[in-house]
């Protein structure tokens, strides 16, 4: 909350007096006491995020090939690919561990 002084119309600013705070203007010799305090707060509503990648949906129908899953040493992994960065460099893929225990994410 931004107070402008009602003399020259400048931003009041807020100095510790003996007692309590005040308001005063730098440019005349504007001074109000504070009563009270005062203070809210709003915290804004969040949106909700998709998943970047579509979610558990994404691999529903995705091929599977041969990889090492690094988290459980699995031989096969669903993979699919992604443009991610520009156009002139080559495609992102990202790799699940087939071990439905494990399930594990990575990408190369």
């Amino acid at each position: 909350m931004l107070m402008f002084c009602p003399t020259c119309g400048n931003l009041l600013l807020v100095e510790e007096s003996t007692d309590s705070l005040r308001f005063s203007c730098n440019t005349c010799p504007y001074i109000c006491k504070i009563r009270r305090t005062i203070s809210s707060r709003i915290y804004p509503k969040l949106k909700e995020v998709d998943h970047v990648m579509g979610g558990s949906a994404a691999w529903e129908n995705v091929d599977s090939t041969d990889a090492v899953c690094p988290s459980c040493a699995h031989d096969r992994a669903y993979f699919m690919q992604m443009q991610t960065r520009s156009a002139d460099e080559p495609m992102t893929t990202f790799y699940k561990c087939c071990n439905q225990t494990c399930g594990h994410n990575w990408r190369d």
